[in-house]
């Protein structure tokens, strides 16, 4: 299979090349390099490489490809609030051209990396694909427009399917400590606190990022009638938890650390529980490598054996916000 990755070198991307490759299939890779530097380990290399901006992307790019999978996006909802039409630009409008370039090209399957952070808040009632969408911000709210869109290209010719992916979290060679379990270990490595900003209480489905990247893998070779034109919900029935439940796996592998609850970010609007059952019915040979302990336990090693501290805590690295606002700086200067 020949497969089209966008966003191939970022935190997801970097598992899933090395993933289709390790499969035998051959993997075209477009990612603008906007964060070229932030990664710590070295990034696989796909077969083909295009250094371009996805809203640039002609249909002659995506010719001969067997499945696009769209994972390149302004990433997660504290970047898309730095600059929302930006956010639209890129996540919707950019995403929904893709899928429109990638039936034109004859490409047969247009995967989506899509968000369970379009159910919003809820509480620990687990939700499922049919359940209200619940979108507080601009990230999430593009996430179902595109859904929307993509949806209506569907036919006989063109399979379409959007991953609700749940919380990543977990080691990748494009590290990020921007993400809430991946912060807490990390804080609690180089100041002896797991500092939680919020009072703890918020629910989240966390998915190891491999097992987000395993996922679109099972997708590209699932059966058509299995996914064609689904929101399905990725992720473990297991592995929904309170903020303040990531802290307690945190101190069991740093047991001198202190929860410190900060209260700084004030209340999280965002707060939800997910069902994944419809995974389980629509892809049942597919499995999550990781639970949270075991991702916990590789992320503590993995920070330990590159000497993670206080100044990659506290530099641009490792927290895509801060990356992108500089490198944005630079570009309208």
């Amino acid at each position: 299979m020949k497969v089209f990755v966008t966003g191939h070198r970022g935190y997801i991307g970097a598992h899933l090349t090395a993933l289709l490759k390790d499969a035998g299939h051959k993997v075209t890779g477009c990612d603008l390099g906007l964060f070229d530097g932030a990664e710590w380990e070295p990034l696989p290399a796909a077969d083909n490489e295009l250094r371009k901006d996805v809203r640039a992307l002609s249909a002659k790019d995506l010719e001969g490809h067997d499945c696009v999978m769209h994972l390149a996006a302004i990433s997660n909802d504290p970047m898309g609030d730095m600059d929302p039409d930006l956010t639209w630009s890129v996540n919707r409008d950019g995403s929904t051209r893709l899928a429109d370039l990638a039936k034109q090209a004859g490409v047969g399957r247009f995967l989506f990396s899509g968000s369970c952070s379009v159910y919003g808040k809820c509480g620990s009632e687990a939700l499922n694909e049919s359940s209200e969408l619940n979108p507080l911000t601009a990230y999430a709210e593009s996430k179902i427009k595109t859904e929307e869109h993509v949806s209506q290209l569907a036919d006989e010719g063109f399979t379409p399917a959007y991953l609700r992916n749940a919380t990543a979290y977990g080691h990748s060679p494009a590290l990020r400590i921007d993400l809430v379990a991946n912060n807490l270990l990390a804080s609690a490595i180089c100041y002896g606190e797991i500092r939680i900003m919020s009072d703890g209480t918020p629910w989240r489905p966390l998915i190891h990022c491999k097992d987000i990247a395993r996922a679109f893998v099972a997708f590209a070779e699932a059966p058509k009638e299995a996914i064609h034109n689904k929101a399905i919900n990725i992720g473990g029935n297991d592995e929904n938890y309170q903020v303040k439940d990531v802290a307690d796996q945190v101190q069991a592998l740093l047991p001198d650390a202190k929860i410190a609850f900060t209260g700084e970010a004030g209340p999280d609007p965002r707060d939800y529980a997910v069902n994944f059952d419809l995974l389980n019915s629509c892809l049942p040979d597919f499995k999550l490598e990781y639970d949270l302990q075991k991702g916990m336990q590789e992320l503590y090693d993995k920070y330990r054996q590159h000497g993670f501290s206080a100044a990659d805590f506290e530099g641009d690295q490792f927290i895509r916000l801060r990356t992108l606002s500089t490198r944005l700086d630079r570009l309208r200067s």
